[in-house]
């Protein structure tokens, strides 16, 4: 049974999406997105020219990774995600769509989903977003996966942010944590001080219900769809060393 806070969308992706911009900046991506595209890359059979990425966001990552493709589409459930996304990437097409459910009739050399397939809280909803990615992603293509945990390390943690804008600032704090290890979810609680150009400032409470799985459901889950998986270190400055993992995904050319 899930509680009316997790059964509506996040306020991050709903009246609360235009501040996206003052919680995570494009340029805290560049490494990270160098590293997804590269992965990608070498990964394909051969050179890539289209990129899908599912659950878009606000269009950080693509706003480094749409360089290295001929064409990228973004697709994200949030009309107000993707009017951020399409201030950054106007050059990208941008669809609205549930990662476990659209269709685009389209194949593309590469498929990539960042942290938004944390929102897959349940086994079947990660059986469907990977059955999309599958479907979109072309014979020797490849897709990759980005969960923000796996049950192998996921540790409770407590971070903050935030910056000023031209007009209004934003500071939040994200606090993570598991109420029930023996479930498949994690809960992550936001606290937003919003200030507005007048200088009033208001709190706003946002609980995030997370999928939680293990690197053998996931390699699992992969395999049954039809790709080749494997599990890769996540290379990146602010993360110990060997502590993170994304899946990268091969689909075979026959």
């Amino acid at each position: 049974m899930t509680t009316e806070d997790e059964a509506r969308a996040p306020k991050l992706y709903d009246d609360l999406a235009s501040w996206w911009p003052l919680m995570s900046a494009p340029e805290e991506y560049a490494h990270e997105a160098e590293f997804y595209g590269r992965a990608l890359i070498e990964a394909c059979a051969r050179p890539p020219r289209t990129l899908l990425e599912l659950g878009s966001g606000g269009g950080n990552n693509a706003s480094y990774l749409k360089a290295r493709f001929d064409r990228t589409v973004l697709v994200d459930l949030s009309p107000g995600m993707l009017e951020v996304s399409r201030r950054l990437n106007p050059e990208c097409e941008h669809v609205q769509g549930d990662m476990r459910a659209v269709r685009l009739g389209r194949e593309f050399d590469c498929v990539f989903v960042h942290d938004a397939v944390c929102y897959m809280a349940t086994e079947a909803d990660l059986r469907q977003a990977i059955r999309t990615a599958w479907i979109h992603c072309a014979p020797g293509g490849a897709a990759l996966f980005a969960p923000d945990h796996l049950r192998e390390n996921f540790v409770p943690s407590t971070e903050q942010g935030g910056r000023d804008g031209a007009d209004r600032a934003m500071r939040y704090l994200m606090w993570t944590w598991d109420p029930d290890p023996a479930d498949s979810t994690y809960t992550v609680d936001f606290a937003y001080l919003l200030r507005q150009a007048d200088g009033s400032v208001r709190v706003e409470h946002d609980r995030h219900l997370e999928g939680l799985f293990s690197r053998g459901d996931w390699l699992r889950l992969l395999q049954e769809a039809g790709f080749q998986p494997s599990a890769v270190p996540f290379d990146h400055p602010d993360l110990e060393p060997g502590s993170h993992q994304v899946f990268v995904a091969r689909k075979p050319v026959g």
